[in-house]
């Protein structure tokens, strides 16, 4: 699982990945750089894994992320991450694992569109207002036709 989240914990995007590898990582600065409405980031933070020592600087080569964005891979400094990730880890945890890819895909999508509505993420959705929750979560998931 990738998460994607900017400096005051507002989920960007996320990626369900049966590996974590270097080809998932620029999948995730790929689909979360790719829309218009994030901009680009001036550090990034990760954790101490190999992988984004080498997925970084092929997505500056691609284009996907500025030559100038720095990497930062220091443990600590992830912390805001692994916060905002630990309810999604707590309900995964509850349910004990999945038993397909796709399944684990759909739910957590579920999870963290319901994370972003709680967090105020959704401008327009109040967290009281079960109508635009509703229209929000089929619009998300293109539920309505």
């Amino acid at each position: 699982m990738y998460r994607a989240i900017d400096s005051k914990g507002a989920t960007i995007d996320f990626l369900l990945s049966a590996f974590r590898d270097v080809d998932a990582a620029k999948r995730l600065f790929r689909k979360a750089l790719g829309d218009r409405s994030h901009p680009q980031p001036r550090v990034i933070n990760t954790d101490l894994a190999p992988i984004y020592s080498s997925a970084i600087p092929d997505s500056r080569k691609e284009g996907t992320l500025r030559k100038r964005c720095r990497h930062r891979p220091v443990q600590y400094l992830n912390n805001i991450l692994e916060q905002d990730h630990r309810a999604l880890k707590r309900r995964v945890n509850a349910k004990q694992g999945f038993r397909e890819f796709q399944a684990a895909r759909r739910t957590i999508q579920g999870y963290e569109a319901v994370h972003m509505i709680r967090k105020g993420q959704v401008r327009w959705v109040a967290g009281d207002n079960l109508l635009r929750q509703i229209q929000f979560i089929d619009r998300l998931f293109d539920l309505a036709t």
